[in-house]
């Protein structure tokens, strides 16, 4: 037994992303208690910089310390209370973990589908909206990345508001990488993670909540049934005014690494670094349309952080992707449910998103295709 010495992988799948040089020595640096008066005020200053990138003034926003999956159990257990209807949006793998959130509570799902691929419908939900005038929560995934679909949050959520539901949103892939205002939609609950295009190592999810969801997980009738993910305890530790109240021990060299990605972030500018998803993005389309390669979506609703490609009949698309990894490096992902074999997934995401890379998996695809 030896200690691990990782190969050098460029990551341009679905997730994590390559973590940047001054993450990485974040990660190093010595670690202290995390009741320490210095952490506590480096917390503060995570808090902080993640309402920027939320574009939000919510109170309760913070880091769950786990990953993306938790920040969405954070929000269900939180929100949602046995023989609740909640309106789940299914247009990929991730509506549909949403929707086994609901159901683990005890809740009534009731599903709005749409074919892997396309965004979720507005007017199916607004007719969902309209037959359960008892419901909720109107939940969907804003950025799909099973897929790689953005769906109309602003339009969703202005529906979730004109209902008197509360909307909760998957920003999982979206945070950091396009356009995502939670003020300015009006989102209740939103969840995300450390290691898409934030570009931190996976194990945190930065999680926001509204007023209106506060006084609703503080109007519950019932427990939530998570001790861990109970926000009535976790705000002790992240709000608490003066001492902190214990709850967990924090994941300290993580919160030094999402600090630094979020220093990063806010010097390159919100608006700059969504910019350059876009711009990265085009170019990436530009260079596998000329190998003869398709992406599937329709441009309107693509995600510039996440191109799904199609794999063309008689390809083997695991050997493509075997030929990437081994050869070049590159690690890329499949595709997943009803996609698993009919695409590939590229992520340009965070640190990732260079024109750089973009040339570099291009012209591996073009030998991994020419290999046959």
């Amino acid at each position: 037994m030896h200690s691990f010495l990782p190969p050098d992988r460029l990551l341009l799948g679905p997730g994590p992303s390559p973590v940047p040089p001054r993450v990485l020595a974040a990660l190093a640096r010595p670690t202290i208690g995390h009741l320490d008066p210095r952490f506590i005020a480096m917390m503060d200053e995570v808090k902080d910089l993640l309402r920027g990138a939320f574009r939000t003034g919510h109170a309760l926003t913070l880091p769950v310390s786990a990953p993306g999956s938790a920040g969405m159990e954070t929000a269900f257990v939180n929100l949602i209370e046995p023989g609740d209807t909640v309106i789940v949006c299914r247009n990929g793998v991730f509506g549909g973990r949403m929707r086994e959130n609901v159901v683990r509570i005890g809740a009534n799902a009731v599903m709005v589908d749409d074919p892997f691929g396309r965004p979720v419908d507005p007017h199916k939900v607004e007719a969902a909206l309209r037959a359960h005038p008892g419901a909720k929560a109107l939940a969907f995934v804003h950025a799909e990345t099973s897929t790689g679909v953005a769906s109309d949050a602003a339009t969703l959520c202005r529906l979730a508001r004109e209902h008197g539901v509360l909307s909760i949103v998957d920003a999982v892939t979206s945070l950091g990488g396009s356009p995502l205002e939670v003020d300015g939609w009006g989102i209740d609950a939103v969840y995300s993670g450390s290691q898409k295009c934030l570009s931190a190592p996976p194990g945190l999810s930065p999680v926001s909540f509204s007023d209106a969801a506060v006084a609703a997980i503080r109007a519950r009738r019932t427990p939530v049934q998570s001790w861990f993910l109970d926000l009535n305890l976790v705000i002790g530790y992240w709000q608490g005014s003066g001492a902190r109240a214990y709850h967990h021990t924090a994941p300290i060299n993580m919160l030094y690494a999402l600090h630094e990605a979020l220093l990063i972030l806010h010097e390159e500018g919100l608006e700059a670094a969504w910019a350059r998803h876009r711009a990265n993005h085009l170019r990436l389309c530009d260079g596998l349309e000329a190998l003869g390669l398709t992406l599937p979506v329709d441009p309107a609703s693509r995600l510039p952080q996440l191109n799904a490609v199609a794999v063309a009949d008689g390809v083997d698309e695991a050997a493509v992707r075997r030929t990437l990894l081994e050869r070049h490096g590159i690690e890329i992902g499949a595709g997943l449910g009803e996609l698993a074999g009919k695409i590939w997934r590229i992520g340009l995401m965070g640190h990732g998103s260079t024109p750089g890379n973009v040339d570099r998996v291009v012209a591996a695809f073009g030998e991994a295709l020419a290999r046959g």
